[in-house]
């Protein structure tokens, strides 16, 4: 996914719509930076199919050597996929997160709770005022 195309939660998740099945699907991951920040990723606990996400509220959870982080979820829906491939792989968020680096998708109970998150020069900037 394009970074500059998607979405971005304060908490450092972005994400990005795309059309699978003939519906508009959320594929949601988290930000290099946050990767970066994180270091040396150890764990992480992802939900299984069919839970219902909502907007702010945790999802799973990514731990490194330094810290436990929770994931939350930048919108509402239930859970289609989660990339459990990544709990073996998680150098693969460091190395391509906008990418192969995703972490669940979601479909969409509604559109609009893309409205309250941030562009990528928005992030960007919350990230450089960190």
């Amino acid at each position: 996914m394009n970074p500059e195309d998607l979405k971005y939660n304060v908490s450092h998740e972005w994400v990005g719509l795309i059309e699978e099945n003939g519906e508009q699907v959320a594929v949601v991951g988290i930000t290099d930076f946050a990767v970066e920040q994180l270091t040396d990723l150890v764990y992480m606990a992802l939900p299984a199919v069919g839970t219902r996400v909502k907007a702010g509220q945790e999802f799973g959870e990514v731990e490194s050597v330094k810290a436990v982080s929770a994931l939350y979820s930048p919108v509402d829906g239930e859970v289609i996929a989660s990339h459990e491939e990544l709990v073996d792989n998680l150098e693969t968020l460091g190395s391509d997160p906008f990418g192969q680096g995703w972490i669940i998708k979601v479909r969409l109970e509604n559109v609009t709770s893309l409205d309250g998150l941030m562009d990528r020069a928005a992030y960007l900037q919350q990230c450089a005022d960190a």
